[in-house]
């Protein structure tokens, strides 16, 4: 064991540091083109383009490619047919999304992102073809040149639409960027995963191959039809201009998401692989990751919804001031997402295929309440739904199979005790001091400040706790077989 936790405590870095960086990027050049090229209309259409890519990204290599990390033996052997399976599937796909890309625009609100899906999804393609490589530094918690490439994609992304945007040729710039930036990462992967880019044919492989992925496939579908059906109602009910508004308040909501949820997820379904023929070891691991997760979110998730209005008219400008609402309903259901995430990793390591029953519920709750509340309140009412329903009817879902993997509630509760108390003195220690300071970067920054060091005296004993050698924890007397803990697809 000391190995495996040099290993992913190293990955672990990495992965911070790729995420840190990304996301400060991301951020950087989003306020750029939100201030400076685009309003409303062009983000909503370049989030049609994004759900659509998201969606066939969850099935384009139909999971085969997750075999790569969890199957023992020589990678290279079996590598090839995952090389051809994904590959093949994944033109498939992009095939039938461009023969119907008018339609779907269309059903999606915004019948002008007909070219937009054609372009991005190319990506689909370049997905399927170095999900191989990738699949082998994710394997070997190579986390260091998964960063180096992830960043490279970065700036060719931006700086290539940044330079479109500024040439004005509309939203279409995005897709340019994406592509561009999807290529590199493709030549990066493959020079620093060399040899995995061979096709070929092993029908007996392909049967275990499709066996195994298929499941997963479905419940990564179902987790991307989760994530993203807010985003088919809003264009679809409200148009492509409250989509762009709805679509960032989500992405800020999402901040807290992507700087804990994806940092964990690269190494967690690799560490919980690994744990998941010891329950006792298996649930001292999930509980010491929770502690961390919930630890480092409920701040950012406080501070985004005290400081709502104030941060997006700072950030981006008056015209986006119309997303603050949702922005507070959204940013519960960012850490509702951040500890859910992390509970499908740990539950897909045991009980995989009771995943697809969890996620069916989530998403057949959804859809009557989101197109219900975007009739009657708009954005603000989609952004409601989706906390409401993931607070209230899928979280105690989650902790009751999580129970039975030996991860009791009052251990969760334990958990998020004192950030859950750090998180309230906080978010009154950050409204007082914006309403005294006023608005502007001032404001901000000392409401950030007051809230973090009120947070502190609440979450170190925490942390001090988590230094100490972690403790097994009686194990639940319900156990499975072990399995590959996965979390959904990326885009690259």
């Amino acid at each position: 064991m000391t190995e495996l936790n040099r290993k992913v405590a190293s990955a672990a870095r990495w992965s911070l540091i790729n995420t840190v960086v990304r996301r400060v990027g991301t951020f950087a050049s989003g306020v750029v083109l939100a201030r400076l090229f685009f309003g409303p209309r062009e983000w909503g259409l370049y989030a049609v383009g994004l759900l659509v890519l998201a969606m066939l990204l969850s099935l384009n290599e139909m999971g085969v490619s997750l075999a790569l990390v969890r199957w023992e033996g020589d990678i290279k052997r079996f590598a090839p047919t995952v090389l051809t399976l994904s590959t093949a599937s994944s033109t498939a796909f992009y095939v039938l999304l461009y023969v119907t890309a008018p339609t779907v625009a269309r059903l999606l609100g915004s019948p002008d992102a007909t070219l937009m899906l054609r372009l991005l999804c190319i990506s689909v393609i370049i997905d399927g073809i170095a999900c191989v490589p990738l699949a082998k530094l994710n394997r070997e918690f190579e986390q260091f040149w998964r960063t180096a490439v992830d960043i490279l994609n970065f700036a060719v992304n931006t700086a290539v639409t940044i330079v479109l945007a500024a040439m004005h040729v509309g939203a279409i710039a995005f897709a340019w960027g994406s592509l561009a930036g999807n290529i590199v990462a493709l030549v990066g992967f493959s020079l620093a995963a060399p040899g995995m880019l061979r096709f070929g044919w092993n029908r007996q492989q392909a049967k275990e191959l499709y066996k195994f992925g298929l499941p997963l496939a479905a419940a990564s579908l179902l987790t991307l039809g989760i994530v993203n059906l807010d985003s088919v109602v809003v264009g679809s009910i409200l148009g492509p201009a409250a989509l762009g508004l709805y679509a960032m308040a989500f992405n800020m909501s999402s901040w807290p998401v992507r700087m804990v949820s994806e940092t964990a997820r690269r190494v967690s379904f690799a560490g919980f692989s690994r744990l998941a023929d010891s329950p006792a070891e298996f649930a001292a691991g999930f509980t010491r990751a929770l502690s961390l997760v919930v630890a480092a979110s409920v701040p950012m998730c406080v501070l985004l919804g005290v400081l709502a209005d104030p941060v997006i008219r700072f950030v981006y400008g008056d015209q986006w001031g119309g997303a603050a609402m949702a922005l507070q309903w959204l940013v519960v259901l960012g850490f509702v997402r951040v500890t859910v995430e992390l509970a499908y990793d740990g539950i897909a390591a045991r009980k995989r295929k009771t995943l697809m029953l969890m996620q069916g519920w989530w998403l057949f709750s959804l859809v009557p309440v989101l197109i219900w509340f975007a009739h009657v309140w708009g954005i603000d009412g989609v952004a409601a739904g989706q906390a409401l329903v993931a607070g209230l009817l899928v979280a105690p879902v989650f902790l009751f199979v999580l129970s039975g993997l030996g991860i009791r509630a009052a251990g969760v509760a334990r958990v998020c005790v004192l950030p859950f108390l750090g998180g309230l003195a906080m978010g009154v220690a950050a409204w007082a001091v914006h309403r005294l300071a006023g608005g502007g970067f001032l404001g901000l920054a000392l409401a950030g400040v007051a809230g973090v060091a009120v947070y502190l005296p609440f979450i170190l004993p925490l942390l001090r706790s988590l230094r100490a050698k972690p403790q097994p924890l009686e194990p639940s007397p319900i156990s499975e077989p072990a399995v590959l803990a996965t979390a959904a697809p990326e885009v690259l």
